[in-house]
């Protein structure tokens, strides 16, 4: 997705950045413009993740129908800054006459320069590389659960089981995260929703027929003190909004990109409270931070939690993509640096080891880097560039989302801490 000719006549009005952009890497030169059904795949791949797997142990602290609550009110903010990043993207290609601001950093560099791309940049690394930790706290989580399953030994005297499945991946992820192109892996991405789709489905009739059976007390409501906990989860699993703008700018209809995008994130809400709700439902108090590891021992279960690890394992490095095309372009001019990503690569395990819990894990990076990329900066963009045309509730609007992604970011990321710490000192 480069800059044709015609973006060139008006880049003295908007300096033309030279280097890739974060998504250029999982995107070819010049795609074909999707259609309808495919726009509508492509966003329901960019935002379902690991994350569903942490709701049914968030409603456990939040409660069933806050937690809901809650989810349904991030689906719509988010949906709401996501088009707040398109008009953005609108407004300064009708003022400008440049059409290929294709990416949230090209975003932000039109609107705040070189500040606005650096801020970007750091959300985008910090998030995606956060997306990574998760995967592997799952791996290991789940590896754990399935195959030492009746003990919490050392394994040659000083490795815990969670600790030995982290370096087991460890090699296969400095082979899989030195190619320097990713392209011919970006099926897997396909495949992981497949399987996430398939595991959730199984899981989902697993939680009816352990309602049916155990029928275990529920609360509607959980403490104040979860609130934010609760709000940082559900912001992390509307992940994505980083390849809105790259996903708009390939779409044939853009008139309808509103309402495809709308429709899917209206049908992601009700996948995510269904599977939030029946988890919870199933298991009461006892359900865990990954809802896989409540089910019992057997062929399905664990077949189900071996092709989550598996895709999720493949889905690494294209996630970690992103992050080394801002570190190289940021430190190595651009060019292929293959152990400045062996490098990163050992900083996130680093990062998996220590965190003991995943759901914690999912509220601390939703809570402070996704609020921020999914609130704040798409409101303080908006703001700037409409900062002229928008009324007293437009300029509220703007306002309250950005007072809002601060505030959550703060006392969500301070609440997130607090339980990582409780879950380690216990």
């Amino acid at each position: 997705m480069g800059f044709d000719k015609e973006a060139s006549s008006s880049s003295h009005v908007l300096s033309v950045p030279s280097f890739p952009r974060e998504d250029t890497p999982l995107l070819g030169n010049k795609p074909p413009l999707s259609s309808t059904f495919k726009t509508f795949a492509n966003i329901f791949i960019a935002i379902v993740g690991a994350g569903v797997l942490g709701l049914p142990y968030t409603f456990k602290k939040t409660g069933w129908l806050m937690g809901s609550i809650m989810l349904f009110v991030v689906a719509f903010l988010t949906y709401y800054c996501m088009m707040l990043l398109v008009h953005t993207r609108r407004k300064l290609e009708s003022i400008q006459g440049f059409s290929k601001i294709a990416s949230f950093g090209d975003l932000g560099f039109a609107v705040c320069g070189p500040v606005g791309r650096f801020a970007v940049d750091a959300m985008i690394v910090l998030a995606q590389a956060g997306f990574c930790v998760s995967y592997l706290i799952f791996i290991a989580n789940t590896l754990s659960y399935v195959f030492n399953r009746q003990s919490n030994e050392k394994i040659l005297g000083f490795l815990s089981p969670k600790s030995l499945y982290i370096w087991g991946c460890f090699p296969f992820q400095l082979g899989l995260n030195s190619i320097p192109t990713l392209t011919h892996l970006a099926p897997l991405s396909i495949f992981a929703d497949v399987v996430d789709l398939g595991a959730m489905g199984v899981v989902m009739v697993e939680d009816v027929v352990a309602f049916l059976k155990n029928k275990p007390v529920l609360e509607a409501f959980g403490g104040v003190s979860v609130f934010f906990y609760g709000l940082g989860v559900a912001v992390y699993s509307f992940e994505g909004i980083g390849m809105v703008l790259p996903l708009e700018s390939e779409t044939k209809n853009k008139e309808k990109f509103g309402k495809v995008l709308g429709l899917c994130m209206a049908f992601i809400s009700v996948l995510y409270g269904g599977f939030g709700v029946l988890g919870y439902f199933a298991f009461g108090e006892a359900t865990k931070d990954i809802i896989t590891t409540n089910l019992g021992p057997g062929l399905v279960s664990n077949l189900v939690q071996f092709g989550l690890c598996v895709n999720l394992f493949f889905t690494f490095p294209l996630m970690m993509n992103p992050v080394y095309e801002v570190v190289e372009r940021r430190f190595c001019e651009s060019r292929y640096c293959l152990w400045l990503r062996w490098v990163v690569v050992f900083g996130v395990s680093m990062v998996a080891l220590l965190v003991p819990n995943f759901a914690d894990f999912l509220s601390l990076v939703g809570s402070s880097v996704c609020c921020a990329l999914g609130f704040v900066l798409p409101a303080l963009f908006h703001l700037i560039v409409f900062k002229e045309e928008l009324g007293w509730n437009g300029l509220v609007i703007d306002a309250t989302i950005l007072i809002f992604g601060v505030v959550v970011a703060v006392t969500g990321t301070w609440s997130s801490l607090l339980e990582i710490f409780e879950s380690r000192s216990s």
